[in-house]
């Protein structure tokens, strides 16, 4: 269990953050991998926080102008050599085990696409009592439904997956990746806390179910080529079970 981990992290406009997200992965005690920032014209000082990690397995990346996450996550992968690839946005932080376990995990049962459980924490790092688990098995019809995966716990087999690229959408590019991976292996979920969310003023998950609606409905018929009708009917599929994931995936912890 020693191949290469490539992980996956856009980021803009951080930097109060960036730093111990970085630091949650130097501290992984899976030491093989590559962290691959790809930074989206950021206005802040984030450059000079990253610059403090001097380590080479840290790769910075700049792009030319600002394109948003999923340009930024396109870029990364194009350049990813690991047979594992692994996503964690900028703000958000890893348990020191969650890359060996999870990629223990993934080798015994032979699966190429899994999820792990996260608590969500606020904007000053502090855990809310909210904790996000999800399907022990996702299959391509589950995806659809719902993105049940949390962005920061994703890990797939490159080598029987493939290099994904998605389309260039401002929200849920990470769905749409999602469901290109989906249609090549199934996602299935180690029911351990390995990670935490960083639920900021901006999420998407705090924005009204209009705008909700208006971002699935892109996601599906603009980065999945779905026609309007099956768009519209996907859209309402989806608040549906967000819903129920409210109920049976997300609960109170002390």
């Amino acid at each position: 269990m020693n191949e290469l981990v490539s992980i996956i992290m856009p980021s803009y406009n951080t930097a109060n953050f960036i730093g111990k997200t970085i630091k949650s992965v130097l501290e992984q005690t899976y030491k093989n991998w590559e962290l691959l920032i790809v930074d989206d014209c950021s206005t802040d000082n984030t450059d000079e926080v990253v610059a403090r990690y001097n380590d080479e397995r840290i790769i910075y990346m700049k792009n030319i102008k600002n394109s948003g996450a999923a340009v930024s996550r396109n870029k990364a992968l194009n350049v990813a050599r690991g047979k594992w690839i692994a996503f964690l946005d900028s703000d958000d932080l890893w348990y020191p085990t969650k890359l060996e376990e999870q990629i223990k995990y993934m080798e015994k049962n032979g699966y190429a696409f899994s999820y792990t459980s996260y608590r969500e924490i606020d904007e000053s790092g502090v855990e809310n009592g909210v904790e996000v688990t999800g399907p022990k098995r996702i299959t391509k019809m589950g995806m659809y439904r719902y993105c049940w995966p949390g962005c920061l716990t994703v890990m797939y087999d490159a080598e029987k997956v493939g290099k994904i690229q998605i389309a260039d959408i401002k929200k849920n590019n990470d769905y749409a990746m999602w469901l290109k991976v989906i249609k090549r292996a199934n996602c299935y979920h180690y029911d351990k806390v390995l990670a935490q969310y960083r639920k900021r003023s901006g999420s998407i998950s705090n924005h009204g179910y209009l705008k909700l609606i208006k971002w699935h409905y892109k996601l599906f018929k603009e980065a999945d080529s779905k026609n309007s009708i099956i768009s519209l009917l996907l859209t309402f599929q989806n608040l549906a079970y967000g819903c129920w994931k409210k109920i049976r995936y997300v609960k109170k912890v002390s």
